[in-house]
């Protein structure tokens, strides 16, 4: 059975740092991109970052470029999200998809285009 699991979440004051993982299980990990997605109250869930199945290729949402950096371990099946400058509005619930990598150019993530998703973390950035 395919699972993703997130873990890492919590309560940061701003200025702070946080670090999310992402814990696969039951397919080739391997053959597998992996994005991070974040969903606000009342706002659409969007692309913060994603990474191919080699780690190889990586992509930013603008507003996290600088802060945020992705990261995989296809040894233990893992993908990490290191949150560092964390503002409020980072405040969000944060998944993490994956979707088969496919030959040719590096699309990265969509939220369309991500085939099985993790139930989410939640991240709150407050004093």
């Amino acid at each position: 059975q395919l699972q993703l699991v997130e873990s890492g979440g919590g309560l940061v004051q701003p200025g702070g740092s946080l670090r999310l993982s992402c814990a696969a299980s039951g397919f080739s990990f391997d053959y597998y991109v992996i994005g991070w997605f974040r969903q606000a109250p009342g706002k659409e869930r969007e692309g913060v970052s994603c990474i191919s199945n080699s780690g190889n290729k990586t992509n930013y949402l603008d507003s996290v470029k600088g802060r945020f950096t992705i990261s995989r371990d296809n040894a233990k099946n893992t993908v990490s999200l290191q949150m560092n400058s964390l503002k409020p509005e980072d405040t969000a619930v944060y998944y993490c998809a994956a979707r088969r990598a496919r030959v040719g150019v590096w699309r990265g993530c969509s939220t369309a285009g991500m085939e099985y998703w993790g139930k989410g973390t939640l991240v709150t950035v407050s004093l």
